[in-house]
């Protein structure tokens, strides 16, 4: 059975269930299509930034996004020799409604992005529904197909297809669209260790000695917790076994060592194979890509979401017109790319920095700290911590909800 819509967005993660929101309000008929049953995987990028609330107040959801349980990050700090600590982005000083970066899972704010898209009549959501190939004629890209968990198929045409299925992105592959990778030092474990009640945590803060580095975020009931080794050690790490795992992270995070009985064997350690890329073009005629399937970010400084949100922000304002019109060129979808490449280069650029100054001389045993003149400015200069708090916060461009997805109603949750 061939079906059409005139928007298929593949992926629904932030970027895409973004994009099919906005795209909905604006009037155009939006497919989006993802291909679990539902949002419930552990351990994905749970940062909403500042600039990503300010549009949810834009959208109308702000309040119910609000009721969310979360925790909140009022700082990003180091720690230094003696037990000290530098404060490196102070987030307190955005001049915003909520200085603060939220600690949502993913899987609420994307359940509260598909039920404001199921109110919108052009808004259709599929789970279950896995992009396997694109449909082209004549030299355009002209749908898909798919596959659901029975085996079934089918075939959806469109306008244009939009791939924010993330950093393996099927519809960048079956595009014919390459990245050129940069190197990375390292890869991401992530587990969680228990919480008490009365932990009180508002700052993200690293902990870092010769040859470990791991980040502690305070979520709700646990520390959600980053270790940082060399790329293409985790076969080594599960053959050493759980309690060799337990003393690295005791060796970085002494203070979590009696809790690490939590982590029961190495099922309970997730593995990311961090890639840093970027596409030199995001489209092909008829297909786009956006987010992570366009550029995949470290997680270093958590900025991918925000990154993509934007990017769909961008998306939906730019091609709105286009689709309702039913004639998208390859010149709309480039300037796609040309709005979003600025940011996201300048972002990547510091990421690769901060890679080799600080990530890869700790866990080459080289460093244990932050480099010292660093930790000097930032003391002595406290307007460099605006900075950083608002390259990490807001971006570097960033996107306002365009007016055909705006809502009233959006009243700013206290801080």
């Amino acid at each position: 059975m061939t079906e059409h819509t005139t928007c298929a967005v593949v992926g629904g993660g932030p970027a895409g269930m973004v994009l099919g929101l906005l795209l909905a309000r604006a009037g155009v008929e939006v497919t989006v299509l993802e291909k679990h049953g539902d949002f419930l995987r552990d351990f994905r990028g749970d940062t909403v930034h500042p600039s990503t609330l300010q549009l949810l107040d834009e959208l109308g959801l702000g309040e119910r996004f609000g009721a969310l349980p979360q925790s909140r990050l009022h700082e990003a700090a180091f720690p230094t020799e003696g037990g000290g600590r530098v404060v490196v982005a102070d987030f307190h000083r955005l001049r915003t409604a909520h200085p603060y970066i939220a600690m949502v899972p993913q899987w609420d704010l994307l359940n509260l992005l598909a039920d404001a898209g199921r109110a919108e009549p052009r808004f259709h959501l599929r789970m279950d529904t896995e992009v396997t190939h694109l449909v082209g004629e004549g030299g355009r890209v002209t749908g898909l197909r798919y596959r659901h968990p029975d085996g079934t198929t089918g075939e959806l045409r469109a306008d244009l297809v939009v791939g924010c299925d993330g950093r393996w992105s099927v519809v960048r592959r079956r595009a014919g669209l390459r990245p050129k990778e940069y190197p990375v030092p390292m890869d991401a474990w992530w587990l969680r260790l228990p919480r008490e009640p009365e932990e009180q945590a508002g700052a993200l803060m690293p902990g870092m000695s010769r040859g470990h580095f791991a980040a502690v975020i305070p979520r709700e009931g646990y520390f959600q917790i980053a270790y940082l080794a060399a790329k293409g050690l985790d076969d080594r790490l599960r053959a050493e076994g759980v309690e060799a795992f337990r003393e690295r992270i005791a060796a970085v995070l002494p203070q979590f060592a009696g809790r690490l009985g939590a982590i029961r064997s190495m099922d309970d350690v997730k593995h990311l194979d961090v890639r840093l890329n970027l596409l030199p073009r995001w489209h092909v005629n008829g297909a786009l890509c956006i987010g992570d399937a366009a550029h995949a970010m470290s997680p270093i400084g958590g900025v991918g979401i925000n990154l993509a949100v934007q990017d769909a922000v961008a998306t939906a304002r730019l091609l709105a017109g286009p689709l309702l019109r039913g004639h998208v060129t390859s010149a709309d979808l480039a300037r796609v790319r040309r709005r979003r490449l600025l940011p996201t280069v300048l972002v990547q650029a510091i990421q690769r920095v901060m890679h080799r100054a600080l990530v890869r001389p700790t866990i080459e045993g080289r460093r244990e700290g932050p480099p010292r003149a660093a930790a000097v400015v930032t003391r002595r200069v406290p307007g460099v911590r605006s900075v950083t708090a608002y390259l990490i916060g807001i971006g570097l461009r960033p996107e306002r909800a365009p007016a055909f997805a705006r809502r009233s109603g959006r009243t700013p949750v206290p801080s």
